[in-house]
């Protein structure tokens, strides 16, 4: 967790569901009720100069020169041989000037080394890389209390997932991202909420005061972003995949119109003339004493010697047990026999993903609808 975000919303980072009652109340919250949640394992970067929008946009998966304060966007970071280094969720400030900042919202183990890569290439571009940890804390809302201390602030809320509506508290940008929805775990929207860091004990004393709110320990909220079937590259999971192999241009982080980034030759040559073996897939883990561990090696019973995939994200399941993200070969998934760790350990239950599988290249109003 972000230690100065600790400090500075001490009952928020103290949120526990060791008690079987307490963890029962938060899982109901964020099943059908309102809740609010540090995004604990959340980094933010921020890129600010009249080239901010230009040089990320030649750096990263997705389309940034177009990106509009009314949107946010998933794109990737990859390397020159196509893999992905960070998975970001990115929106703009509601400056109409060239010196609007960009915030790119991923996990907070691989932020410093991202951020200082990027860094390395900014060159002569007049763009600055800073970490915006330390002027906004990241809060995960939901339901309709939240939304009732929300509306305080934003005159609308984002009205689907990926929408995104800007504010001000204080003097400080404010903004609200309406997050890609948790498939059947969740029929109510959810939000992340970047509040200015002088604002935040304010934000929260608010949230904890709106009648049917539940302040849930940050770790439960995982479950939603599992259900939602988007990938989060951590420290043990960079370079790893393709963006494909996590279905990346599937949920719109990926423009295959835009120029050139590290690793895109890979990515197209994946997209046009590859055959894609690899995927993202939702599962269950019965067994509650077996902890899934991003980067953890997943086998197949019939070839155990070789491993047939790993987990991606993993979060404990309201009903025991833990829901994960895998990526998998197609084979093993047609298989259904794969395993966590060993061929002796917990068999994985297969669930529906959120979304269809589709080709963006081949899709054009599809696509446009996913990134938009």
């Amino acid at each position: 967790m972000n230690s100065q975000w600790r400090e500075l919303l001490p009952q928020a980072a103290a949120a526990s569901s060791s008690d079987p009652d307490a963890r029962a109340a938060q899982f109901a919250a964020l099943q059908s009720g309102s809740f609010a949640a540090l995004a604990h394992d959340t980094g933010l970067i921020a890129v600010t100069g009249a080239d901010a929008a230009s040089f990320l946009h030649g750096q990263l998966t997705n389309d940034v020169e177009h990106l509009k304060p009314a949107q946010a966007r998933l794109t990737g970071y990859c390397s020159a041989k196509g893999r992905l280094l960070a998975t970001f969720l990115m929106w703009r400030d509601a400056t109409a000037d060239a010196d609007a900042t960009i915030y790119l919202a991923g996990a907070a183990d691989v932020q410093a080394a991202v951020q200082k890569r990027l860094s390395m290439f900014v060159l002569r571009a007049k763009a600055k890389l800073s970490d915006a940890t330390a002027t906004h804390v990241l809060l995960q809302v939901g339901g309709p209390a939240a939304e009732g201390v929300l509306s305080q602030t934003f005159a609308t809320l984002p009205a689907a997932p990926l929408a995104a509506v800007q504010g001000t508290l204080g003097d400080a940008p404010t903004s609200l991202i309406r997050l890609p929805d948790a498939g059947s775990a969740r029929s109510l929207p959810r939000y992340l909420w970047s509040v200015p860091v002088t604002q935040a004990a304010q934000v929260w004393a608010a949230l904890q005061a709106a009648p049917g709110l539940v302040v849930v320990d940050p770790d439960l909220t995982a479950w939603l972003d599992v259900h939602s079937g988007v990938a989060n590259v951590v420290t043990a999971t960079q370079e790893q995949f393709v963006p494909q192999m996590v279905n990346w241009e599937v949920v719109g982080g990926v423009s295959f119109r835009k120029g050139c980034y590290p690793g895109q030759e890979v990515v197209a040559r994946s997209q046009y003339r590859g055959v894609i073996k690899r995927r993202l897939h939702l599962a269950h883990v019965a067994d509650g004493s077996a902890v899934p561990v991003p980067a953890q090696e997943l086998v197949e019973v019939s070839d155990p010697d070789q491993p047939c995939g790993m987990v991606v994200q993993a979060a404990a399941a309201p009903s025991g047990g833990y829901d994960v993200l895998v990526e998998l070969k197609l084979a093993a998934r047609e298989a259904d026999d794969v395993r966590l760790g060993t061929a002796e350990g917990p068999a994985l239950q297969f669930r529906a993903m959120p979304y269809e599988i589709f080709d963006p290249t081949e899709t054009p109003a599809a696509s446009a609808s996913a990134a938009s």
